[in-house]
C-alpha cells in the first residue's frame, strides 16, 4: 500500500494538473448520464490522494442539462414540481393577443388628437380673426360718423372725439390742422350730422383692416341755413392697438 502512495506522489509531481472524472447526477429515466472533466490543481505533494477524491466527490456538480448530449433531444420533456411536463407550461403561459390591437387604437387615438388639435387652432384662429375684421368696420363706421359730425356748438367736444379715435399720421396731420378746422367751423356756424349708408372690408386681418365707408350728411352753416345734403365715401386703414383694445384710424381719405 504504502509503494501505491509513493507511486501516485511521484506521478503528481511530473503532472500538477490531475484531470479527475465526476459522477454526473442521476438522471431522468431514459436520459444517459452526464459527465464532465474538471481540471484541477493538485496540492503540493503530502496530501494523501485518497483525501482529495472524497473531497471532491463532495462537491457539487453542475446540471446535466447544460450539457445535453444532442442523441437525447427526442427524450419525454422534464416534469415541473408540480407534475406537469416543461410542454406543458409552456402553452399554459397566457397569450395576449390584444396587445397589437391596444397599440393600433393609441396610434389611432394619437393621430385624431393631433388632427384635432389642428382643427380647433384653426377654427380659433379664423374666428378671431373674423370678430377682428367685424370690430374694424364697426370702428371705422363710427369714425365717420365722428368726422363729419361737427357743430359750432360743441366744437372741441367733436374735435377731441375725432383725435381720440386717430392714431399714427393721421393724427399727427389733424392735431397740426384742428386750430384751422375750428376756426372754420365757428365763423361759418357749421353744423354737421351724419349717418352711416354701408360699409365693406377691403382687407384685414386681426391687426390691420381697411374699410370703405358710405356717409351721408346734412350740413348746415351761413350760407345754407337750412342745410344740405352732401355724400361721403371715405376710405379708412384701420389699426388695432393693443394696449387699448380699440381700433383707430391710421390713414383717412375721400374716394370717389
Amino acid at each position: 500500500m504504502t509503494g501505491a502512495k509513493e507511486e501516485v506522489a511521484m506521478r503528481a509531481r511530473r503532472n500538477h494538473t490531475l484531470k479527475v472524472i465526476k459522477g454526473a447526477k442521476p438522471g431522468v429515466p431514459g436520459r444517459a448520464g452526464q459527465r464532465r472533466i474538471v481540471p484541477r490543481q493538485l496540492p503540493q505533494p503530502g496530501e494523501p490522494i485518497e483525501d482529495l477524491l472524497k473531497r471532491l466527490d463532495r462537491e457539487p456538480v453542475e446540471d446535466p442539462a447544460e450539457f445535453e448530449d444532442p442523441a437525447n433531444a427526442d427524450a419525454p420533456p422534464e416534469e415541473a414540481a408540480d407534475g406537469r411536463p416543461a410542454e406543458e407550461r409552456a402553452t399554459a403561459a397566457p397569450t395576449r393577443p390584444w396587445r397589437p390591437l391596444i397599440v393600433l387604437l393609441v396610434a389611432v387615438l394619437a393621430a385624431a388628437l393631433a388632427a384635432a388639435g389642428v382643427a380647433g387652432h384653426r377654427w380659433y384662429v379664423d374666428r378671431a380673426t373674423d370678430q377682428a375684421r367685424q370690430e374694424a368696420i364697426a370702428a371705422a363706421k363710427q369714425a365717420g360718423v365722428n368726422f363729419v359730425s361737427v357743430s359750432a356748438a360743441s366744437v372741441d367736444r367733436d374735435i377731441q372725439r375725432i383725435t381720440a379715435g386717430a392714431t399714427g399720421d393721421f393724427k399727427e396731420e389733424f392735431t397740426r390742422g384742428q386750430s384751422q378746422v375750428r376756426a372754420a367751423v365757428v365763423e361759418n356756424k357749421v353744423d354737421s350730422r351724419g349717418s352711416v349708408l354701408r360699409a365693406g372690408l377691403v382687407s384685414g386681418d386681426r391687426s390691420r383692416a381697411v374699410v370703405l365707408v358710405a356717409v351721408d350728411a346734412t350740413v348746415k352753416n351761413v350760407k345754407s341755413p337750412e342745410g344740405r345734403p352732401s355724400h361721403y365715401r371715405i376710405q379708412m386703414d384701420m389699426v388695432h392697438d393693443k394696449d387699448s383694445g380699440r381700433w383707430l384710424v391710421s390713414r383717412l381719405q375721400f374716394v370717389g
